[in-house]
C-alpha cells in the first residue's frame, strides 16, 4: 500500500512540476526606438603593404537608431589585431570610428576580424580586415623576392593518367 501511495505522490509532483512550467515564453517585443550601428563598410582590404608599414584603419559608423548607441566591447580575432572604440554614447544620427591596428611585422596574407558588441538592434557586428604583408626583404629591396622552390615536391605522373 505504501508503494502505491509513494508512486501516486511522485506522479502528482511530476504533474504539478510540468504544469508549473511556462510554455508561453514569447520573445521580447522589438524596441522601435533602439539604436542601430551602421558601418560605411564592414570590410577593409589593405592590398599589399610593406613590412612594418601602417596597419591602422578607421571603420566609420553612424547611429541610425533613435536612442543613444553604446559600444560595450570590440575584440580582435587574435593578438595581432587591436581595436579601439568610443566609450561615450553615440547619439542618434551621430558618427564615430572604430580604429583597428594590424601588426604588419607578420609577413604573408592575412584575414582577421573584429567583433563589435553594442546595445544596437544587431547586438554584434563583425568587421573584417585583409591583405598581404610583404616580407622584410621585399620591403627593404623594393623588389619581389623570388621563392626558393628547390624543396617543393616535384610533379609526378600517376599510373592512371591518360
Amino acid at each position: 500500500m505504501k508503494k502505491h501511495l509513494y508512486s501516486l505522490m511522485i506522479l502528482s509532483l511530476m504533474t504539478l512540476g510540468l504544469n508549473a512550467q511556462d510554455n508561453s515564453k514569447k520573445a521580447p517585443a522589438a524596441n522601435p526606438n533602439a539604436p542601430e550601428i551602421s558601418f560605411e563598410s564592414e570590410l577593409h582590404d589593405y592590398g599589399t603593404i610593406p613590412y612594418g608599414g601602417n596597419g591602422t584603419y578607421e571603420f566609420k559608423f553612424t547611429n541610425t537608431g533613435k536612442e543613444p548607441l553604446v559600444i560595450s566591447n570590440a575584440r580582435g580575432s587574435c593578438g595581432c589585431t587591436v581595436p579601439s572604440w568610443p566609450k561615450e554614447p553615440i547619439l542618434k544620427g551621430h558618427t564615430g570610428v572604430i580604429n583597428v591596428h594590424y601588426d604588419t611585422k607578420r609577413p604573408g596574407p592575412f584575414t582577421k576580424t573584429v567583433t563589435v558588441s553594442s546595445n544596437g538592434t544587431t547586438a554584434e557586428k563583425v568587421l573584417t580586415i585583409k591583405g598581404v604583408v610583404e616580407s622584410k626583404e621585399q620591403t627593404e629591396s623594393g623588389t619581389p623576392v623570388k621563392k626558393d622552390n628547390s624543396m617543393a615536391p616535384k610533379e609526378t605522373s600517376t599510373p592512371f593518367a591518360n
